[in-house]
């Protein structure tokens, strides 16, 4: 009796152990708890989250806002366009560059002034610019939204002073920053930790309220965010090679150290490995009717793919045509490269021609005679 109680007791931990491993990669507070309300981690590359918490939860995202904002006056105005600046853009509460009307700057530099200094005044004025009113741009930011196939996102401004129905999600966050940093605009905006801003009227210094990026190895951006409504919310990325993670939290009493729990989770749980380099998998095909025998067939492509680190294990199944007939043309695909790992297919290579390879000329008994 005693001996089965034994048994069933291993065989529960035993599961739970098995349970407790699959869940740490999907979502888990293991080793460490965020103070965050909501909270996620994610992989853009594999659109994975790796950590969540209360993701789904619309809450208030003040001057994370700002994200939406820059990416949609990057997509919708040239940077070196000069802005004059309205009087509706002026005295708009928070932080601000202290904007004065009629002071010219151009799209680039309120950008940074956006991005770096928080300014609400900023993002009123390529509000206003673009679309003719808050309320219009704040359309515009929900058609973007949609796109990204949000559906727990609502702007009603570009600063993200609290406003009835502005809300978010930690969830839809995280995808809104990994679609921005798709910009390289935005991307060497958000990652810069300080701009002198020229305007007609005056030059400014901005400094990036974002201090991950002198703390955190690796942060390349993205924006910080407080009301008293709403608490601290932040939005950290960093990359490390060639890996990058989005971190996100809301309502975040101690954000700075959460993100660097966050993120450190994630680089020590995961790493982008190669599965092919450039010219790895080399072979030789034998040529019908050619003016060479051989052709040399290799993947001209490299392959990187995301792994958890216990992973080590892949398979590759090589595919190759027996042989080829000329004319055979440079680049030509004769075979493929197929990656999988536990009988899951994980991507696939082409395998093409180094060279080109012509048919092989017949001469007929008569050309002997032919005369030059």
């Amino acid at each position: 009796m005693y001996d089965n109680k034994k048994r069933i007791l291993t065989i529960l931990i035993i599961i739970a152990l098995i349970f407790s491993i699959f869940t740490i990669y999907i979502s888990s507070e293991e080793g460490f708890r965020v103070s965050a309300r909501a909270a996620a981690l994610y992989v853009p590359e594999t659109d994975t989250f790796i950590y969540t918490k209360n993701e789904n939860e619309r809450l208030a995202m003040a001057s994370t806002t700002k994200i939406m904002t820059a990416l949609v006056a990057l997509e919708n105005i040239p940077l070196d366009t000069p802005l004059e600046i309205p009087r509706e853009a002026v005295g708009i509460e928070g932080s601000s560059l202290y904007l004065e009307e009629g002071e010219i700057l151009t799209a680039k530099s309120l950008l940074y002034g956006l991005m770096l200094g928080s300014a609400n005044d900023a993002a009123t004025a390529l509000a206003i610019e673009i679309s003719g009113s808050v309320e219009e741009f704040a359309a515009l930011m929900n058609e973007r939204a949609e796109k990204i196939g949000l559906s727990d996102t609502s702007f009603k401004n570009p600063h993200g002073l609290d406003s009835e129905g502005h809300y978010t999600t930690a969830h839809d966050l995280a995808k809104i920053a990994a679609e921005a940093l798709k910009n390289e605009n935005f991307k060497e905006i958000s990652s810069s930790y300080k701009k002198t801003l020229e305007s007609s009227e005056k030059t400014r210094l901005v400094v990036n309220h974002n201090k991950l990026l002198k703390s955190y190895e690796g942060c390349i951006g993205v924006k910080t965010g407080y009301t008293k409504k709403s608490g601290r919310s932040l939005v950290s990325a960093a990359e490390r090679d060639g890996l990058t993670l989005i971190a996100v939290t809301i309502d975040a009493p101690d954000d700075w150290r959460d993100h660097k729990e966050l993120l450190d989770f994630g680089f020590s749980l995961l790493e982008k490995r190669a599965l092919a380099v450039e010219g790895e998998y080399k072979f030789t095909l034998p040529v019908i009717d050619g003016k060479e025998s051989f052709v040399s067939v290799s993947n001209k492509d490299y392959l990187y793919k995301i792994f958890n680190k216990n992973d080590n294990d892949f398979n590759v199944n090589i595919k190759l045509n027996r042989y080829t007939a000329a004319p055979v043309s440079e680049g030509a695909v004769l075979g493929e490269l197929i990656f999988s790992k536990d009988g899951e297919e994980l991507a696939r290579l082409p395998l093409t021609a180094d060279k080109t390879i012509n048919k092989r000329e017949r001469k007929g008994f008569f050309s002997f005679f032919k005369k030059d």
